[in-house]
């Protein structure tokens, strides 16, 4: 058959790091059962869309003095260590032609890892279906993971695994399981992780995408640890003791390198598997707490697929960040809908009783039936934490500081949660438009939008220590979505609002009383100020970021890569200071396109 299209070689070489590119992974050595390897093939006609730089010289990828400009010798090398794509199955079966000098010369692993959707529930199917990792970048003590989705279809896919056949890469027939991504998509995944990633949520980061004609493209990321609780648990639900211990002690092993979890020598495995397991409650009520306060949707599920079990996100198909609590809101899979906003701390819950299960099976070497931990201590460690989250959250957001917030939590907890009550019941008011379909789930709208009363509120106090009339207090609550009935009903919850406006005072009582020295102008003054940066005018919601890639793609031919990148930075968050980004640039092309969609941000803050 006609062999692939070679792709010219780079230009001579200047960026050394990325020759730890190139599929080597010690997890290979650490889990021999926990993958199936590919060997790749240099994929042409590729062009560098999105560039990290900020991410690449954290990882050490560039020098830290690069100037933010893609210049022929960094794309080269971008192409020649991403552009890949795997010979897959139907690939060889068909005795596809492929000239050897496109070869790479290490093959690249997809990892097996539980999935729901996959029809045996035990994970022995599963696994990335459109994804090989390149490998892992070694930076001033600290080791990165990276990854590419959209580098050919596995046998690890759905497609595969519900109808056996080999799936031809690309197959438009086959649309999901045809083992490409798609420009949007990645787009979309890079400037939201960018977005939660500065507000100090953990998730994955896009390193680069690299764009094909035709719509497909390949989407690299990287994460100091990009394992899942389903790399884990696909060993738990088939029993293998081998398999479990060898992925949850690499698991250890690199959060300990990396600094995440603090080392004991000579430590008993007891021991060890305690820690772990009281870590990943740790981190999975912090992270539901998160999600819940700050309104994000992230499909937690039972089998700990959609989630880092580090806590952070990946699979940004179905994240999305909302400007209201849209509690209704479900993602339709096709085959099922998904778990809701609500929801999500209960199934973070259920992924920690596994953990429980994981720790004694490792321990003592007998799996018990995962009902055995219902009642587990650990449970109680993840339920006392996940308040405490919430409770900080909230407090963050109204504008105290942490040692405020510390201060309210160890000495007035009953007011803070007196105040979490009545601040919930306002927040979960839902429309009584009732739910209705929309492109992606269903949804219901949520009334009031409580980060306008975080973050106007200290200014009103400043001006008045009168609290506001009902219809006042609404008016100044409600979001875009409060109909005239929604106003009037909750303008008789007379009761409610009062309860309300006294709970919060007495929060500023108790900080100023104890801080400011009885100095409520002090402390309103400090709480305008912090509740303004943690409630911004301009959230960036899913709505949002769908409406800026789809500008940013539909505008892409008339923008150079770096009037490209100025955009980005323009909307989704500051310029780096130190940026080298040549002056050159069209002030006004860019200018225009920023401003055009920092408006439109505005407009769809309050949405899904």
């Amino acid at each position: 058959m006609k062999s692939s299209k070679r792709v010219k070689k780079p230009s001579p070489r200047h960026y050394p790091s990325f020759d730890q590119l190139d599929g080597r992974h010690s997890f290979k050595i650490a889990v021999p059962d926990g993958y199936i390897d590919y060997q790749a093939r240099s994929r042409p006609d590729g062009k560098v869309f999105y560039f990290n730089f900020s991410l690449a010289k954290e990882m050490g990828l560039i020098p830290l003095h690069h100037p933010e400009v893609l210049d022929a010798a960094l794309q080269d090398q971008i192409l020649e260590t991403f552009s890949i794509q795997i010979i897959n199955e139907y690939d060889l079966e068909h005795g596809v032609g492929i000239d050897p000098r496109d070869l790479k010369p290490h093959r690249f692993m997809a990892t097996r890892y539980l999935q729901l959707q996959h029809p045996d529930k035990r994970g022995s199917t599963s696994g990335d279906g459109r994804g090989i990792w390149n490998g892992e970048v070694h930076h001033q003590g600290t080791t990165w993971d990276v990854m590419s989705s959209g580098t050919g279809a596995t046998r690890l896919s759905p497609a595969f695994a519900m109808t056996r056949k080999f799936v031809k890469t690309g197959d438009q027939n086959v649309g999901y399981g045809n083992g490409y991504n798609y420009l949007q998509d990645g787009l979309s995944a890079a400037l939201l992780s960018e977005v939660f990633h500065q507000d100090g949520i953990q998730t994955e980061r896009t390193l680069t995408i690299i764009a094909f004609e035709g719509g497909s493209s390949i989407n690299v990321r990287a994460g100091k640890n990009l394992f899942r609780p389903a790399h884990f648990f696909h060993h738990l639900k088939q029993g293998k003791y081998d398999g479990l211990k060898a992925s949850v002690d690499y698991f250890i092993d690199r959060q300990i390198k990396n600094g995440a979890i603090e080392r004991f020598p000579g430590e008993s495995n007891k021991k060890r598997y305690e820690r772990f397991a009281e870590y990943e409650a740790k981190v999975f009520s912090r992270i539901a707490a998160r999600f819940e306060s700050d309104y994000i949707f992230c499909w937690l599920d039972w089998d700990g697929d959609n989630i880092l079990a580090d806590g952070g996100i990946i699979d940004y198909g179905s994240v999305r960040q909302f400007g209201l609590y849209h509690r209704g809101y479900r993602y339709d899979d096709v085959e099922r809908m998904s778990t809701n906003i609500p929801e999500q701390k209960m199934k973070a819950r259920h992924i920690v009783q596994n953990f429980a299960q994981i720790r004694d099976f490792l321990i003592m070497g007998i799996k018990k039936p995962l009902d055995t931990y219902k009642n587990d201590p650990i449970l109680k460690q993840f339920d006392e934490h996940l308040k405490k989250c919430l409770h900080q959250n909230l407090l963050r957001k109204i504008g105290f500081s942490q040692e405020q917030t510390e201060f309210l939590l160890i000495h007035h907890s009953p007011s803070v949660a007196r105040f979490k009550t009545l601040h919930s019941y306002f927040e979960s008011a839902a429309s009584s438009r009732g739910k209705f379909k929309i492109p992606d789930g269903i949804a219901r709208n949520a009334v009031f939008c409580m980060a306008t009363l975080h973050r106007e509120f200290p200014k009103i106090k400043l001006k008045t220590s009168t609290p506001l009339q009902a219809h006042e207090f609404i008016e100044l609550i409600r979001s875009s979505y409060a109909n005239r009935r929604d106003r009037k009903s909750f303008i008789k919850k007379t009761k409610q609002i009062d309860a309300i406006q006294n709970a919060y005072q007495r929060l500023i009582l108790l900080v100023t009383s104890r801080f400011n020295q009885d100095n409520i102008k002090k402390t309103l003054l400090q709480m305008t100020m912090r509740a303004s940066l943690a409630n911004p005018l301009n959230r960036i919601t899913g709505d949002g970021i769908l409406h800026f890639t789809s500008s940013l793609i539909r505008n892409h031919h008339r923008l150079t890569f770096e009037q490209k990148n100025r955009v980005i930075q323009g909307v989704i968050g500051p310029k780096p200071a130190n940026s080298n980004t040549p002056s050159r640039l069209s002030e006004e092309t860019t200018t225009r396109i920023i401003n055009r969609n920092l408006d439109a941000l505005k407009r769809l803050r309050e949405g899904f």
